[in-house]
């Protein structure tokens, strides 16, 4: 607010704040005693390195996602031009960290929020990445026949009746974004029964899910023919990303 360095503040310590900083910091205390994130008020959150705007119109990154991310760049060589596609993107988090370390990607992030794709764009143009390309969809419906490399996604996967969409900061976020149906499971089984069909022989799809939901993901895997299936935990152990690759054989780009 005050855009000065921390020796300004101790040399100025006595100072009184000008008016109109008064009034702007005490609206700023006040949506924070309301309970509100302060990655909203601060409006940014960092991720996988990245300083990320964020606003009410996207999720806040969350480090668990980061798992996410790293196990989609421990299966795309540096050196090799593959096509990668995240679904429900929101500020652009996962697309853009992925298409940053691996700058031979091409990227396709996609969201059904206009308001979350330019807070995404804003972000790409920021950071000055550049092979993310940024598609109004509902998860696939506007992609028609393209195919992919790898499928990521940080669904929807909270069940609508959960407590917790009424509590700390999941009251301010989208809560589009965050709930799935009954069992928050509506959204990543229409990603998996649609995915072989955006997936190039031996491509992965890569989901995040609640840490409950690893077991049932992965039967949805195995029921649309998904092969290889796989649980990563995040740091704190919980099951947090569930793979799957799309059984066809060719020549591909995978370690």
């Amino acid at each position: 607010m005050l855009n000065v360095n921390r020796a300004w503040l101790i040399t100025h310590e006595n100072d009184t704040l000008q008016p109109d900083t008064q009034a702007k910091f005490e609206a700023l205390l006040a949506r924070r005693l309301r309970g509100e994130p302060m990655a909203y008020i601060l409006g940014g959150r960092e991720f996988y390195g990245l300083a990320l705007q964020v606003t009410p119109d996207t999720l806040i990154p969350r480090p668990d996602t980061e798992m996410l991310v790293g196990v989609a760049l421990g299966r795309i060589l540096s050196d090799h031009q593959v096509d990668v596609l995240d679904l429900g993107t929101g500020s652009g988090a996962i697309a853009l960290a992925i298409a940053k370390h691996r700058p031979h990607a091409h990227v396709v992030a996609v969201d059904a929020s206009s308001a979350a794709l330019e807070v995404a764009k804003k972000n790409a143009t920021t950071l000055q990445v550049s092979n993310v390309q940024f598609v109004l969809s509902s998860w696939f419906s506007a992609l028609e026949t393209q195919r992919f490399d790898v499928i990521v996604s940080n669904p929807p996967y909270i069940e609508q009746n959960d407590a917790h969409l009424s509590q700390g900061d999941l009251r301010f976020e989208p809560v589009k974004a965050l709930a799935s149906g009954t069992d928050g499971l509506d959204d990543i089984r229409r990603i998996i029964a649609d995915s072989l069909v955006h997936l190039v022989p031996q491509g992965w799809l890569m989901l995040e899910h609640g840490y409950n939901q690893a077991r049932r993901v992965a039967d949805l895997m195995a029921d649309a023919g998904l092969v290889e299936i796989e649980t990563v935990q995040d740091l704190g152990g919980n099951d947090r990303v569930t793979i799957g690759k799309n059984p066809l054989i060719i020549s591909a780009h995978w370690s």
